[in-house]
C-alpha cells in the first residue's frame, strides 16, 4: 500500500515539475523544475526495485542541472537567468505533440498484455543491469565518463584568461583587483 502511495506521489510530482518546465518564464527556475521532474523519476525507478540506476539518475541529473544552472550564472546577459522569458517556438504545436504523445503512451502502457515473469530476479540486478546495457564496454563507458568531465573542467580553465591570482596578486593581499574594465565587483 505505501509503495502505491509512493508511486502515486512521485508520478504527479513528476508530471506537475515537467509541465512547469513550460510554464515558468526564466531559464533558472525551468532548470531547477526539470531537476525535480528527473528525480521523481528517479524515484519511481527506485520503486521498481533498481536502487543503483535511480541513484545514478540523481547524481547525473543533479550535476547536469548544477553545470547549466552555474553557465548560466556565468555566461547569460540577464542575471542568473532569472529575467522573464517566453518560449514562443510553436508553444501551441509542442503543447500538441506533448499531449499526444502522453496519451499514445499511456494508452500503450493499460492496452498491452504485459509478459509474465519467467524463473527468478537475478542475485544482483545491478550488475545484471550493467551488463545488459554496456556488455563488455562497461570500463570504456567509465573511462569516457571521466575524460568528459576532464574536458568540461579544461575547457572552463582554458576559457577564462585571467583568475583570481591575476587580479588580486600571487598571494592574493592586493587592495585594489588589478581589473582590466573598471566598474565590476573589483572596481
Amino acid at each position: 500500500m505505501v509503495t502505491v502511495a509512493l508511486f502515486w506521489l512521485f508520478a504527479v510530482g513528476a508530471l506537475v515539475s515537467g509541465f512547469l518546465v513550460f510554464r515558468l518564464n526564466s531559464m533558472a527556475r525551468v532548470t531547477f523544475a526539470l531537476l525535480a521532474s528527473f528525480v521523481f523519476v528517479a524515484a519511481e525507478v527506485v520503486l521498481l526495485g533498481l536502487a543503483y540506476l535511480g541513484v545514478v539518475i540523481v547524481l547525473m541529473m543533479v550535476m547536469e542541472m548544477v553545470i547549466m544552472a552555474l553557465f548560466m550564472v556565468m555566461y547569460m546577459m540577464n542575471p542568473a537567468g532569472l529575467m522573464p522569458m517566453a518560449m514562443e517556438h510553436n508553444k501551441t504545436g509542442a503543447a500538441a505533440i506533448s499531449v499526444g504523445t502522453f496519451v499514445v503512451l499511456a494508452v500503450g502502457i493499460v492496452l498491452v498484455d504485459w509478459p509474465q515473469r519467467a524463473g527468478m530476479p537475478p542475485p544482483d540486478p545491478t550488475v545484471a543491469l550493467g551488463e545488459a546495457l554496456m556488455g563488455p564496454h562497461m570500463l570504456t563507458m567509465m573511462t569516457l565518463g571521466v575524460a568528459l568531465f576532464a574536458t568540461i573542467v579544461a575547457t572552463v580553465v582554458l576559457a577564462t584568461h585571467r583568475g583570481r591570482y591575476d587580479r588580486w596578486g600571487d598571494d592574493l593581499r592586493v587592495v585594489r583587483a588589478d581589473d582590466p574594465v573598471r566598474g565590476g565587483i573589483g572596481r
